[in-house]
């Protein structure tokens, strides 16, 4: 292995050998909750400790016997693309007494099994806990009714727990995301986009419940991403008379030839006086006042069924390792700690903390302190509602107020696409559009790109004109790869004749690239001196200054599904291995992620080299493992890792090699991978950055505004709004270009890179990880609503 670099902490110094890990799912299913369970086994086996499944949840540690088996690599192979748990889970009121907890113990210490990872939710968490808490009592309790030996009481004498939340509802604090989300989001959004076929067709009001008895995250976030006319959700009851409010915007929206209406109501929705707002009652609401012909759905426990998608595989497999990790850390000092994710990154907070926390949130919500409740469920939650609000409430034309930027000009802001189509493009057009007319802009929409904009191809575009686009794909704008460079005087000329002031280029690196060019270009065009701002949208994912893209997690789940159908077809065959290629440029991202999202046993990437050695290493080692219970491999190759190591050339190697094992078979995904309609994920995040930057847009328009015209011609008005780690940035393009390979256009560092070695310990490789980002137990954050919002969903 090559030197390790001296600051940095790796985890082969962290040894698992002589310990034992249980690993339990307890409380309400959640998709992916397989996804972490795998990655705790491997993770384990891999560090050379004992890992245990302990079936249905917290019953089965306290029924022991078969409920606790010792587990093999093998366990837990085809299990990533399963929903639910298949460890099962189960409510058990017996633990919830000391009696039930003695039982537990005992078993647990028959296997010497002291470290514990918790899959659940907050009372599963609690009650984990609890049981740490009580250990050493338990045991000399054991140990003096004879049941134990006094040498166990002191070999086994602490606890270690570490939790990951697994819930579909988002309900618990400290993290932006639970495992379990993004896949119910998934299929409230395909409910959705299936009712909305139906609804045009005759004219119809849908209302639609979904989960969350004591959480509207579903709810709000669904209604973002679909572009709901209303929604009701516990936290932010509607205020009095809301009833006649609804049905006058129902009312007005299809007086604008809008031909369905959705509301949607979480199932613990309430109005201000405390009393529940049913789907039925909404329905009934609107037959009455409005005549309209409405239905009910309620998803239901559909909402936790299906494959999990990509984000809650990728999130679950890295929560499972940092689990693992935690617990080689953890002393009789740690405490009990759950890994979760902020912003982009896992990091780990005190269980009890978090616990606490989420406690507070009913606590403010049974007495009516909503605004702390919304506060409490933290900064993602609350830029969702933000948001939301933004888009929904919009005032008619005559109410909006011409100095409504306290400056007399009424300021003209366009809208653009750039580059290659991606699925959130035009949610992300039609969150720009509706803030900026709730700003008091006009709003301009450039069509196909900046060959559009030098053939003067610039239209206004009004409130209504972008209704339905959330769900979407490809660009309604149309788009265009071509660089402005050679149109900056046409280009000029067309914002000087549309009174231009504000720009917003939606797009991948050629936006990046367009915007650069402008901002060169400003010493010799004065029209260009005006604040612009970047939103980065290519399922490639390779823009300097963002860790993700709009587009890349449809790209993404188009790839786990297709992954997922093609290992499938292999089901009852022989023993099979397939090669597939995936887009992306030069940028791994896609064939990376998307690896460790399907269980790849191998990415080849350009980013990472790869000579004849390696590809007969990988080979080597996927037959050894196609000699054991293992049926299929997978293989994924981005499309420009090496011009050499075509993916024909992998795909013969691999059968000739392979010959007597294993056969083979490839598949390029090919524009599949940009097609299909938006993910939840991608929908929520274009409309919430679009929003952000429109405001960003505004607030320099005004600062910039002078003597009755725009003038900004500082690096800090050409702007790329990015998520970084655990913010969304806006950094000035100039200042990006140091961190742009503009000859493989991708950027210097990318954070994915680090999870690399994710996927090659869960497929059974020896591997470096650099774990100097994890380990240290961090403060549950309450925030002040001034500090910057995540990017997550």
């Amino acid at each position: 292995m090559a030197d390790q670099p001296a600051d940095k902490k790796f985890f082969e110094n962290l040894s698992g050998a002589g310990k034992a890990i249980g690993v339990l799912t307890s409380g309400g299913d959640a998709q992916g909750m397989n996804a972490a369970v795998r990655a705790v086994v491997r993770m384990g086996i891999y560090v050379e400790a004992k890992v245990y499944f302990i079936y249905e949840g917290y019953q089965g540690m306290v029924d022991g016997g078969d409920n606790i088996v010792e587990v093999s690599w093998e366990s837990v192979s085809s299990i990533l693309q399963v929903g639910g748990t298949v460890i099962g889970s189960a409510r058990c009121k017996e633990f919830r007494t000391r009696e039930g907890r003695l039982k537990a113990a005992f078993n647990l210490i028959q296997r010497g099994i002291t470290n514990l990872c918790v899959i659940g939710g907050d009372g599963s968490l609690t009650g984990a806990n609890l049981f740490r808490e009580e250990w050493s009592g338990l045991l000399e309790e054991l140990a003096q009714s004879g049941k134990i030996e006094e040498e166990a009481v002191k070999k086994y004498v602490y606890l270690n727990i570490v939790g990951m939340v697994g819930s579909i509802d988002n309900d618990f604090c400290g993290t932006d995301m639970t495992i379990g989300t993004d896949s119910a989001l998934h299929r409230i959004i395909e409910v959705v986009d299936a009712i909305m076929t139906t609804a045009q067709s005759h004219q119809r009001t849908f209302v639609l419940e979904v989960m969350g008895r004591h959480c509207g995250y579903l709810a709000l976030v669904s209604a973002l991403a679909c572009g709901a006319d209303w929604v009701f959700i516990p936290e932010y009851p509607p205020e009095e008379g809301w009833e006649d409010q609804m049905c006058v915007k129902l009312s007005e929206n299809r007086a604008r030839k809008k031909r369905l209406n959705i509301i949607i109501v979480a199932e613990g929705a309430i109005d201000s006086h405390n009393k529940s707002i049913t789907s039925e009652k909404v329905k009934d609401l609107v037959v009455q006042q409005l005549g309209f012909d409405t239905r009910v759905t309620i998803l239901g426990h559909v909402q936790r069924g299906g494959t999990p998608s990509a984000f809650d595989r990728i999130l679950a497999s890295r929560m499972g390792v940092e689990a693992v990790l935690a617990l080689l850390e953890a002393t009789a000092d740690t405490p009990a700690c759950v890994v979760s994710l902020s912003g982009n990154q896992a990091v780990r907070l005190p269980l009890m903390e978090c616990v606490q926390m989420t406690q507070e949130v009913q606590k403010a919500m049974d007495e009516r302190k909503f605004c702390e409740a919304v506060r409490l469920r933290g900064r993602s939650f609350e830029n969702n509602l933000n948001t939301y609000k933004l888009l929904s409430h919009r005032k008619p034309d005559t109410e909006l107020p011409k100095d409504h930027l306290s400056c007399s000009t009424n300021f003209n802001v366009a809208v653009l696409n750039v580059g290659a189509p991606a699925a959130g493009m035009n949610a992300a057009v039609r969150s720009a559009v509706r803030v900026g007319i709730t700003e008091g802009h006009t709003m301009f929409a450039v069509i196909d790109g900046f060959e559009g904009f030098a053939n003067g191809q610039i239209k206004e575009i009004s409130w209504g004109d972008v209704g339905g686009w959330t769900g979407q794909g490809g660009s309604l704008l149309g788009t265009k790869r071509t660089l402005p460079a050679k149109y900056l005087e046409k280009i000029a000329d067309q914002m000087r004749t549309n009174n231009i002031n504000a720009l917003m280029v939606i797009g991948g690196f050629e936006a990046y690239e367009s915007c650069l060019q402008l901002a060169e270009a400003r010493a010799r065009f004065e029209e260009f001196c005006i604040p612009i701002c970047v939103l980065p949208a290519t399922i490639s994912n390779n823009v300097p200054g963002t860790d993700l893209s709009i587009g890349a997690d449809t790209a993404l789940n188009a790839i786990v599904e297709t992954c997922d159908r093609i290992k499938q077809s292999a089901s009852g065959t022989k023993r099979r291995v397939f090669i597939i290629e995936t887009m992306g440029g030069y940028c791994g991202y896609l064939a990376n992620m998307g690896g460790l999202a399907a269980g790849a046993d191998a990415a080849y990437i350009f980013e990472e080299k790869f000579d004849i050695r390696e590809l007969q290493a990988n080979v080597e080692h996927l037959t050894e493992k196609m000699k054991t219970s293992i049926q299929r491999g997978l293989v994924l190759r981005n499309e420009n890792s090496n011009e050499n190591y075509t993916t024909d050339f992998i795909y013969q190697l691999y059968s000739e090699e392979g010959k007597g094992v294993f056969d083979c078979r490839k598949n390029v995904l090919g524009h599949m991978q940009q097609g299909g309609a938006p993910s939840p994920f991608d929908r929520n995040f274009g409309t919430k950055i679009s929003a952000k930057a429109i405001q960003w847009i505004s607030k320099k328009l005004r600062e910039t505004y002078r003597r009755g015209k725009v003038f900004a011609n500082t690096e800090d008005s050409v702007c790329l709004l990015g998520m970084r780690r655990r913010n969304l940035l806006f950094q000035p393009v100039v200042e990006l270009k140091d961190q742009a390979d503009f000859v493989h256009r991708i950027p210097k560092e990318q954070w994915w890179l680090k999870l690399r070695p994710l996927m090659k310990i869960l497929a059974k490789y020896k591997t470096s990880y650099d774990v100097s980002d994890s380990g240290q137990l961090e403060h549950v954050a309450r925030h002040s609503p001034k500090e910057a919002d995540t990017g997550a969903i």
